[in-house]
């Protein structure tokens, strides 16, 4: 497969390195690992003694578990939303993008459900749902969506790949297993004129199908907790707000990637601050949509003042039980992002990084929030119960198994980058997109000659 210079280079670059881990690699792969094997001891102990070792009772029946499932779930999605309409819209600074966003879509669709399985007591009876699963229940519609949405992401990962596969079919590798994989993979594609054109279309088929699908997911896990009969889920809002929120904390896990791979890949010349600041600002209207809807949902609930909802606001709002989780989840989770991307002079690539980190943290937060105050607060009073049954508190095997899923999230990106370019190297460096990049390198370079004449001029003045 024929090759322009700049795309030949970048090919040259991202094999070199994808045969070889560094230092600062290999030391982090090992501290992954450690987290890896503790999450497999603490499920080996769960299986062997059963639930009783978490922190889940009969009346607090979910716990991080199914905060953890929500939450992988909601940042696959902005990666699905984001990579598909980007490329719909053929936007000029998606490609170092989009390659990243649908690697988050994969791997996290692919880790979420394991955390339902955690809650399952009968994994013995798994099998039990293909067989015995009712149409009516919005949890037959919940596994239904998430196998149909990874099969179409898998595709979707897959045909964007396909150019980058042929490249690296054709590179002279030392190792024979790679060009193997890669032939089969590459399905005889040589970039013809027919190919490419059935290749781009292909692709804006499934960018039009994920989108859709991305956001039918999500509503029919919010339907989960909408059509159940509990104070702080029964709500026609939660669809559009849990959708919101999935791709609010999505797109904080994107910026997060991009400048750990800016970082160890040396990429600062493909992937730039024009990136940092697109996806700013698309986290700091997404943070305004979230805060909005938090509002509407806390504002309506707090109003009707019936009883039920009192018992879950009083919880949310106590200093002795979840006030500073909500504070955090609610206020400065969302807050501190917004003022920080909103005014140029805190606008950078770092502190857009950092106020990023802060809202996927919080929205972690507000996902145990969602589920835990609720299951605290039961329908009926309870008397004379022990404490552990009434309130929930996690348990360092339910900690060991939630970093073990972050580690393996870590790592599946790792290796990935270690089979695949994590920037498309075909066309990555070509036509209107690098014109967009030279102009903006030509206006940054004219706001700093000005700043240093202005700055000339005012030592002139004090001389």
């Amino acid at each position: 497969m024929n090759l322009n210079p700049k795309s030949a280079k970048m090919l040259d670059y991202f094999a070199s390195q994808m045969v070889k881990v560094s230092k600062p690699g290999i030391f982090w792969l090992a501290i992954a690992t450690v987290f890896i094997i503790g999450g497999f001891y603490a499920l080996i102990v769960q299986i062997v003694e059963g639930h009783i070792v978490t922190g889940m009772r009969d009346n607090v029946v979910w716990g991080i578990f199914i905060a953890n499932f929500i939450f992988f779930i909601g940042i696959s999605y902005a990666g699905a939303l984001i990579s598909g309409i980007l490329h719909l819209l053929r936007v000029e600074w998606r490609t170092p993008i989009i390659r990243i966003a649908e690697i988050i879509t994969v791997i996290s669709t692919l880790i979420g459900p394991a955390y339902i399985l955690l809650c399952m007591g009968r994994l013995d009876r798994l099998h039990h749902l293909a067989l015995f699963g009712r149409i009516q229940s919005p949890i037959i519609w919940d596994v239904m969506a998430i196998t149909t949405y990874l099969i179409g992401s898998i595709i979707f990962l897959y045909l964007a790949s396909i150019r980058d596969l042929a490249a690296l079919r054709d590179y002279p590798f030392k190792s024979k297993w790679r060009n193997k994989i890669y032939t089969i993979l590459a399905i005889g594609f040589n970039g013809t004129p027919k190919q490419n054109r059935y290749l781009d279309r292909s692709l804006d088929i499934m960018s039009a199908i994920i989108i859709p699908l991305a956001i039918l997911v999500h509503s029919v896990l919010a339907w989960i907790f909408g059509m159940t009969l509990r104070p702080g889920w029964h709500s026609t809002i939660f669809a559009p707000y849990f959708v919101v929120a999935a791709v609010f904390s999505g797109t904080g896990v994107l910026i997060i990637a991009l400048w750990i791979f800016r970082k160890y890949y040396k990429l600062e010349s493909y992937i730039t601050k024009i990136h940092f600041n697109y996806l700013g600002i698309i986290l700091m209207i997404l943070g305004a949509l979230y805060a909005y809807f938090t509002f509407s949902e806390y504002l309506t609930s707090w109003y009707g003042s019936e009883t039920w909802e009192m018992e879950v606001l009083y919880k949310l709002f106590n200093p002795n039980e979840y006030w500073w989780w909500f504070f955090f989840a609610a206020i400065i989770g969302v807050v501190l992002p917004i003022i920080v991307i909103l005014i140029p002079k805190f606008r950078n690539i770092n502190s857009i990084t950092a106020v990023s980190v802060i809202a996927v943290l919080a929205l972690w937060v507000k996902r145990y929030l969602i589920i835990i105050p609720t299951l605290e607060a039961p329908l009926l009073p309870l008397q004379d119960m022990r404490p552990e049954y009434i309130h929930y508190t996690p348990t360092i095997i339910e900690w060991l198994l939630t970093f073990a899923g972050v580690a393996l999230f870590c790592v599946l990106f790792f290796l990935f980058s270690k089979f695949m370019p994590i920037l498309p190297v075909v066309k990555a460096d070509e036509g209107n997109y690098a014109e967009l990049r030279k102009t903006v390198l030509k206006r940054i370079v004219k706001e700093k000659m000005k700043e240093t004449e202005i700055k000339e001029s005012e030592k002139m003045k004090d001389l």
